[in-house]
């Protein structure tokens, strides 16, 4: 990994992605990890924007669903 951050940097930092973290490793011993940053809270608005959208919820369907697809005896 070392050798591929000194000598291909910009496509190591590219593989960095929420699936895949790279360790660096000179020696044999782990020194560092490349992982992407965590992304930035949504603000307020956006949640509520997003949270105005969702369908309505019938419980009693979701129940049924429920209980149609878990074994009860779980």
């Amino acid at each position: 990994m070392r050798r591929d951050l000194r000598n291909q940097s910009g496509k190591v930092v590219d593989r960095a992605s929420p699936e895949e973290q790279d360790t660096i490793t000179p020696g044999g011993q782990n020194v560092a990890a490349l992982r992407p940053l965590a992304s930035p809270p949504l603000a307020a608005e956006t949640l509520l924007a997003r949270w105005r959208r969702l369908p309505d919820l019938d419980p009693a369907a979701l129940r049924a669903d429920s209980d149609e697809t878990l074994d009860a005896r779980l």
